[in-house]
């Protein structure tokens, strides 16, 4: 086993953990970390291209503008968390995740900040911003997402947001990874990930703090663990459909087709 690699959690084909019971916050905390060590897309090959070098511009650049959809989706999935709470407390702390994506006045917002990133790679705005060259199955993902957080209980929005607990990581090694082995990124075009580093372990703080609190029966911490399996898939399934496009190379009819596709 490669001395980097988590240990294999304790799980079934189906997903469902067949060890520890859901007795208390602690035995929930360490099923949810399992959870990310098995399923975080970190570890999907598509990843390890990206950050090894071994993509090509257009293959970046799908990546990016794929990715956009997703981004740019955020703050309308927050925006449905925040209406499904009557505590006021509890809306004004998620309410800084939509100021984060959106951005203040004369304050730019992740979106900006991705935006800052395609923009870089040769992506005009308008296209990116039109979304008419994303790929079917990364709409289907991200709208399955907006979906989940409005329909399903407010417990399981807000533990749907719990891959953030993962996200630092991914951040550093696509910082470190990109900057080395792609002379068309630059530390500018980077912004949103440095941006991250600081927002995404706050924000996981506070929701795992949610959860292990009013997650109070096995059967709802079993709810919380459903819900962040459910969104590792979510950002899975975007990372397959990438690699099938564009690395594979069978882009589907409508989506972007990088200038030096084959």
């Amino acid at each position: 086993m490669n001395a980097h690699q988590p240990p294999a959690p304790d799980f079934d084909t189906t997903f469902h953990f067949t060890g520890e019971p859901l007795d208390d916050a602690e035995a929930l905390e360490r099923r949810l970390r399992a959870i990310g060590a098995a399923r975080y897309h970190d570890r999907h090959p598509f990843h390890h291209l990206l950050h090894d070098g071994k993509l090509t511009l257009g293959q970046v650049q799908a990546w990016a503008l794929n990715r956009w959809y997703y981004q740019s989706s955020i703050p309308i999935k927050d925006a449905l968390v925040i209406s499904r709470f009557r505590d006021r407390a509890l809306r004004r702390e998620w309410r800084h995740r939509i100021e984060d994506h959106d951005g203040r006045d004369n304050d730019a917002g992740g979106i900006d900040r991705w935006l800052l990133l395609t923009t870089g790679l040769g992506l005009d705005p308008d296209y990116v911003t039109s979304a008419r060259g994303v790929l079917p199955a990364t709409r289907f993902a991200v709208d399955a997402y907006v979906s989940f957080v409005a329909t399903r209980s407010p417990l399981e929005a807000i533990a749907s947001s719990l891959t953030e607990l993962f996200a630092p990581n991914i951040h550093e090694r696509r910082i470190s990874g990109m900057l080395e082995n792609y002379d068309f990124i630059t530390p500018e075009i980077m912004t949103y990930f440095k941006t991250r580093l600081g927002q995404a372990p706050r924000d996981a703080g506070f929701a795992l703090d949610y959860v292990r609190t009013h997650a109070r029966t096995p059967e709802a911490r079993a709810l919380v663990c459903e819900a962040l399996v459910f969104k590792t898939e979510v950002l899975w399934v975007q990372l397959d459909a990438l690699y099938h496009a564009y690395v594979t190379g069978h882009p589907p009819p409508g989506a972007f087709v990088p200038e030096d596709a084959p």
